[in-house]
């Protein structure tokens, strides 16, 4: 798998050394954000729709022993097999007993974040289990050896030359080829294959009804429905959070999920499983790993509604500009960087200040997470508790020592003025990276000079 960065910053830095890919990594999420705007303008109720989705989410989260129970009663009694993991190590434990007890040696898995959070596939790698992930996406990063880089998209950082160079050394296409359509036609050729010879097929899950026992699985490319009909058996692996009451909900996340995510009015394939087909097994694993515990945590618990649409990546000017492996976590971006501190504070640190707080994260979240909101507040534990960079430390309480006496920020923000209208080379060049395509624009006065001559 890729290398996993100390901190944030060391990964931002080593993105930022090619300047043309930080540049069309920025625009194509922001494309992605535009057509997220447009699907959402052609909803007169979507403010409604998120406020619905925010209070299912808020009560489920209230009751969530109550229907996580339910949901176990009515898919046993559908014939599903309901497993509790607690953590990581018992849900791989769990998956890899279903794999042995059947002799499995080859599976296909859907795109599931819960199963790179558990590190599932090198479990079962060591078990002499192969394990193939079908979404092209995640396809293309696992014959790279990387983790996904966005929740949605997991190749977006890849170039389609890169693309046609992979699939040339593994799929034996022509030499050169970054056609996207003739590379997709190969992928489904090799994928087709895998298909047909899996003995087991592991998906995730997007939602699951307490009161149908059911579950959801939203995808664009049918990969899941061709693994759970093929195969004898089925394994499908949710985190607690993903359950919801009742099937009359579905309607309010699966309009809000497609929209926020891609742009689309709804996913290609919205895949409902009750029971298993005659002759097969369907099994259903419900995870913990730490989420009763930032269930706890009054201040973050609102981070359990995500729906992992992916909004706040596309829309985060710090991930589109510094990659999503730069982050340190399986969940990349502004929903990482609240989610991963609760796991290791230590580790994670440096995540809540991967952002600017400008708030477009909570703006385009559908379940109305306040995620700059967390963000900060992650930030003030973190300065408390842990032995942050001294260096930033001693910036901060320097900051505000010059922001805490008027006379002095003044004098600061003159001499800054004068600064800016000094010789360019000050500032626009290799020693100051925020120089970097910056153009400022060259001041006038200072807002205090302004504001004392428009309100005398």
């Amino acid at each position: 798998m890729s290398t996993q960065y100390k901190n944030h910053p060391a990964g931002a830095k080593a993105f930022n050394k090619n300047p043309e890919r930080v540049s069309w990594h920025d625009k194509a999420l922001w494309f992605v954000r535009e057509k997220r705007d447009k699907a959402t303008h052609g909803i007169p109720e979507w403010e409604e729709l998120r406020e619905i989705a925010a209070q299912i989410k808020a009560h489920t989260l209230s009751h969530l022993d109550k229907y996580l129970l339910q949901f176990e009663e009515q898919a046993q009694a559908n014939g599903i097999h309901v497993h509790w993991a607690k953590d990581a190590q018992e849900h791989n434990d769990i998956v890899l007993s279903i794999l042995q007890k059947h002799n499995v040696k080859n599976v296909v898995k859907s795109k599931s974040m819960l199963t790179e959070e558990c590190s599932l596939n090198p479990h079962l790698n060591q078990h002499d289990i192969d394990v193939v992930d079908t979404d092209l996406g995640e396809r293309i990063v696992q014959l790279a050896k990387e983790h996904p880089s966005h929740i949605v998209l997991p190749a977006i950082h890849k170039k389609k030359e890169e693309v046609g160079e992979l699939f040339h050394e593994h799929l034996n296409t022509e030499k050169g080829a970054t056609d996207p359509t003739y590379l997709t036609r190969a992928a489904r050729e090799h994928l087709r294959d895998k298909f047909l010879q899996a003995d087991a097929a592991i998906t995730g899950v997007n939602f699951a009804v307490a009161e149908s026992g059911g579950f959801v699985v939203c995808t664009n490319e049918g990969n899941v429905d061709m693994g759970a009909n093929l195969a004898p058996v089925h394994i499908a692996c949710m985190g607690i959070e993903k359950i919801i009451p009742k099937v009359e909900h579905l309607g309010v996340f699966l309009r809000l999920l497609a929209r926020s995510a891609t742009g689309q009015a709804i996913t290609t394939y919205s895949s409902h499983f009750h029971k298993p087909k005659g002759g097969k097994e369907m099994h259903i694993v419900l995870v913990d790993n730490g989420r009763t515990e930032q269930l706890s945590r009054d201040d973050f618990r609102k981070s359990l509604n995500c729906i992992r649409c992916g909004a706040c990546m596309n829309t985060c000017p710090i991930y589109r500009r510094s990659g999503g492996h730069s982050y340190t976590y399986t969940i990349p971006g502004p929903i990482g960087s609240i989610l991963s501190p609760g796991k290791d504070l230590k580790k994670h640190s440096s995540l809540p200040f991967a952002s600017t707080l400008c708030g477009s994260c909570s703006d385009v979240c559908p379940v109305k997470i306040d995620i700059h909101t967390q963000l900060y507040k992650w930030r003030q534990i973190i300065m408390e508790e842990t032995n942050y960079d001294p260096a930033k430390k001693l910036s901060m309480k320097m900051a505000g020592k010059a922001m805490g006496n008027p006379k002095l920020f003044k004098m600061i923000s003159k001499v800054g003025n004068t600064f800016l209208k000094g010789p360019r080379v000050l500032i626009y060049n290799p020693l100051n990276t925020w120089g970097i395509k910056r153009e400022l624009p060259v001041p006038t006065q200072t807002f205090d000079d302004w504001y004392k001559k428009n309100n005398s």
